[in-house]
C-alpha cells in the first residue's frame, strides 16, 4: 500500500473517530440537561412545598397546638360506637340532662339550712388579660355573656336577694352597679362597659366588695364570686390581711378562673370557705357560672337566724305623678308605695331609701320557698325495666308526649319515687327547675283529698 492510501485511511480513520467523540459529547451534553432539567423541578417542587408549609405556619402562628385543636373543634371526639361496633348519633340533650343530674345530686344530696337572703357581688376582671383570644371571640365577651345569663338565673331562684357588679381594669377596682334587684340594669351597665385595659388588683376589689358588705344586715349571707382572667395581681399592700378581713367579714369568696390555676386564689377560697375552679372552655365556664345561682349552704355564725321585718307594697295608680325616691325623679304611673313611709319606689324587692324597710312581694316569698323543701331528684329508668317495655307507660305523665323513639323502642326517661310516675327528660328539668312540684304527688293528693271528702 502507497503512503498516500495509508494517509487518506488515516484520515478516514480520524474524521470517523472525531465524529464518534462529537456525538458521545453531545449525547452527554442532552443526559446533563436532562439531568439539569429534573434538577430545577425538583427544586421548584420543593420550594412550592416550602411555601405551602410557610403559609400553613402564618395561618396557625400566634396561637398554640391546644388553641388550634379548640378552633378546629375535634368534632369526630365525640362520636360514640354502640355494642356492634356502628357509630352512634351524638344525642347532645342527653349529655346536657346527665350534667344537669349530677348537679341536682350534688345539690339535694343532703337536707341543709339555706341561706335565701343573699348579697352577691360579682367580681370580674377586665384587664389586658381578658383581650385574650383562647375564648371565642375573647375572654371578655364569653365572660359578658356568661355573666348575663347567670345575673337571670340568679334572680329567677333567689328573688329576694340583691347583686351588684364590680369590675377590674387599670391596677383599680371599679363599681359598676351597686347591690339591686333588676336584672335589666345591671346587664346595661355591664354592656356599656365592655372595654380591656391594665393590670387587675384583686387585693383592690377585695377591699371594695368588703366595705359594700359590711353595710348590710347581719342576717344576709355576703358572697362575692370572682370571674379572674390574669396570671398575676398588681396589690398595692398586703393581700393577706384583705383575706382575712374578708373572712373576719364573714364574706364567702368563691374564684372561677380563665387561665391557670393560681395559689392566692385558692387560698382565698380555702379562708373564706368558697370554691375554686378553673374553666377548661365555654360548655365548662357556663356550667361553672351557674352553679353558684342555687342559695349556698349556709353556715350558723356566718348568717343569725332572727326574725326579718318586712313590708308588702301595693301598686300605685296609672297616670299619678310622684317623685321616685331611688332615681330621685318624678315619674308617672307605675311604681309601688312603701306601707311605712309611703314613698315611692320603682321595682320589688328592694329596700326603702327613706325608712330602709325590706320590700317584697307574695309571689317572692313563694318562689323562695321551694328551696327548703326541694323536690327528691326522680330516679333513671334502668335498662332491665326497659327491656319490658311492655309494662312502661307509653307517653309521659306531664307533657302527655311520647316516650318511645322511632320504631316504638323505649327512650331515655325518669320515674318519681314517691307517686311511680313516668316523665321525660324536658319534663324532669323543668319540675326541678321552674314548677318545683311534682304533677303525679299532687294529682295523688288532690285525688285523696276528693275521696274524703266524698266519705
Amino acid at each position: 500500500m502507497s503512503a498516500l492510501e495509508k494517509g487518506k485511511e488515516h484520515v478516514d480513520t480520524g474524521s470517523s473517530s472525531s465524529a464518534e467523540a462529537a456525538i458521545a459529547a453531545a449525547a452527554a451534553n442532552s443526559g446533563s440537561n436532562s439531568k439539569i432539567r429534573q434538577i430545577r423541578e425538583m427544586n421548584t417542587e420543593e420550594k412550592r412545598f416550602n411555601q405551602e408549609e410557610e403559609d400553613e405556619e402564618e395561618n396557625g402562628r400566634g396561637r398554640e397546638a391546644w388553641e388550634r385543636t379548640y378552633a378546629d373543634e375535634r368534632s369526630w371526639e365525640s362520636l360514640q360506637e354502640d355494642e356492634s361496633g356502628l357509630l352512634r348519633p351524638i344525642d347532645n340533650k342527653t349529655l346536657s340532662h346527665a350534667q344537669y343530674r349530677r348537679r341536682l345530686r350534688t345539690a339535694t344530696a343532703a337536707r341543709i339550712q339555706k341561706g335565701l337572703i343573699r348579697y352577691l357581688y360579682i367580681i370580674i376582671d377586665f384587664s389586658r388579660a381578658a383581650a385574650e383570644m383562647d375564648y371565642k371571640p375573647s375572654r371578655m365577651v364569653v365572660v359578658a355573656r356568661q355573666v348575663e345569663a347567670f345575673i337571670r338565673e340568679f334572680f329567677d331562684q333567689n328573688p329576694l336577694s340583691q347583686i351588684g357588679l364590680v369590675i377590674l381594669k387599670d391596677g383599680v377596682a371599679h363599681c359598676l352597679t351597686d347591690l339591686g334587684g333588676s336584672p335589666e340594669a345591671h346587664i346595661k351597665a355591664l354592656m356599656g362597659k365592655l372595654g380591656t385595659s391594665g393590670d387587675a388588683s384583686l387585693q383592690n376589689g377585695l377591699d371594695l366588695v368588703c366595705d359594700l358588705l359590711n353595710q348590710i344586715p347581719s342576717y344576709g349571707h355576703r358572697e362575692a364570686l370572682i370571674l379572674y382572667s390574669a396570671l398575676s395581681t398588681c396589690d398595692p399592700g398586703d393581700i393577706l390581711e384583705t383575706i382575712q378581713k374578708c373572712k373576719a367579714s364573714k364574706i364567702r369568696c368563691s374564684v372561677i378562673g380563665l387561665s391557670a390555676e393560681l395559689y392566692i386564689c385558692k387560698h382565698l377560697c380555702q379562708e373564706t370557705g368558697g370554691m375554686y375552679f378553673v374553666a377548661l372552655d365555654e360548655p365548662h365556664l357556663k356550667e361553672l357560672v351557674l352553679e353558684h345561682a342555687p342559695p349556698p349552704p349556709a353556715i350558723a355564725e356566718f348568717a343569725v337566724a332572727n326574725l326579718i321585718k318586712m313590708g308588702f307594697p301595693q301598686r300605685t295608680a296609672e297616670g299619678v305623678i310622684s317623685i321616685c325616691s331611688c332615681h330621685k325623679e318624678a315619674k308617672v304611673g307605675g311604681g309601688y308605695s312603701c306601707p311605712r313611709c309611703k314613698a315611692r319606689i320603682c321595682e320589688l324587692p328592694t329596700e326603702c331609701c327613706i325608712c330602709g324597710l325590706t320590700l317584697v312581694s307574695s309571689p317572692h316569698l313563694a318562689r323562695s320557698y321551694h328551696h327548703l323543701f326541694p323536690i327528691r331528684p326522680f330516679d333513671d329508668v334502668s335498662p332491665s325495666a326497659l327491656k319490658d317495655f311492655h309494662k312502661l307507660p307509653k307517653n309521659c305523665f306531664g307533657c302527655q308526649l311520647s316516650l318511645l323513639n322511632p320504631g316504638n323502642l323505649p327512650g331515655p326517661q325518669v320515674a318519681c319515687p314517691n307517686c311511680k310516675q313516668h316523665f321525660c327528660l324536658d319534663c324532669d328539668i323543668y319540675i326541678h327547675e321552674s314548677l318545683h312540684n311534682c304533677p303525679g304527688c299532687e294529682s295523688l293528693r288532690n285525688s285523696k283529698t276528693i275521696s274524703d271528702m266524698e266519705e
